[in-house]
């Protein structure tokens, strides 16, 4: 067994061979301690490391368990964040979201922001570590929010990332108010449960599916209840799910949010919108 057979045991599965091999340098990286450069150095794997590869590329294989939740980490804006089936696995599009989000915060020098459904912690993390602001984030899942616990204190980013159990505001305290909302929230309709791909359904279903026909639920619930807890000029910021850009910048305009933006990700799509109280 040789590393290119390991590739094979992922594109016989139906894996896209660009992805299988960066799926295997990964397994090979993580479960083997084995670099890129040892790799192009010609370096030798032990048979019993190329085992556990080999192991874990049927297991990836039989599955089509996330790669992220075999190794137990995903990369995220350069970060390694623990990852498994209590949370969603950080997709490169959230980075997006992140950095638009660090931009009016820096520029507008807030101090206070709030991550509605922070899941692993990604986007508390990153906005936390690339700004000067405190952040809540806030989950209903006490399994989420113990990883996104473990990921803040991973990135010694203790009293800048807090997070705390709540079901979207229920948990804000009295008085409490923030400069910026950041909501990836879910946005898949129920409807569309059995025709995703096999991977996202080792996702947590709470953090994928709304109970409407349009996966507009949570972009409302959270837009009515944003203005009360928002500071006069604060923002909120949303992750968007494809072909909802318009819906959800109406539901912005009727809560009294203006200043609306929308920006596209890489492959042209409406990915997230940011407005102004």
């Amino acid at each position: 067994m040789v590393i290119q057979d390991i590739v094979k045991i992922l594109t016989d599965s139906g894996i896209e061979p660009n992805e299988a091999n960066i799926e295997v340098k990964m397994l090979i990286e993580h479960f083997a301690g084995f670099g890129v450069k040892d790799i192009i150095m010609g370096k030798k794997l032990d048979a019993e490391k190329l085992k556990i590869v080999e192991e874990k590329a049927r297991l990836r294989a039989r599955t089509h368990q996330p790669i992220q939740h075999i190794i137990g980490f995903a990369d995220f804006m350069g970060e390694k964040f623990i990852v498994n089936n209590d949370v969603l696995i950080p997709r490169d599009e959230t980075e997006i979201l992140v950095l638009k989000a660090v931009e009016i915060i820096n520029k507008n020098n807030f101090k206070m922001a709030l991550d509605v459904g922070t899941g692993s912690g990604c986007i508390a993390c990153m906005v936390a570590k690339l700004s000067d602001c405190q952040i809540i984030g806030l989950d209903i899942s006490k399994e989420a929010l113990n990883i996104a616990l473990d990921n803040a204190s991973r990135l010694n980013l203790f009293n800048k990332a807090i997070f705390r159990k709540s079901d979207i505001f229920s948990n804000v305290k009295p008085g409490e108010k923030f400069d910026i909302i950041i909501s990836n929230p879910p946005y898949i309709p129920s409807s569309e449960k059995f025709d995703i791909q096999e991977e996202v359904k080792f996702d947590p279903e709470l953090a994928l599916f709304t109970s409407d026909e349009k996966g507009l639920e949570f972009y409302q619930k959270i837009t009515e209840q944003a203005p009360e807890i928002l500071n006069k000029g604060g923002y909120l910021v949303f992750e968007l799910g494809i072909n909802q850009a318009e819906d959800v910048r109406k539901i912005m305009e009727d809560n009294g949010f203006s200043d609306i933006n929308i920006i596209k990700d890489l492959a042209n799509i409406e990915r997230v919108i940011f407005g102004k109280i």
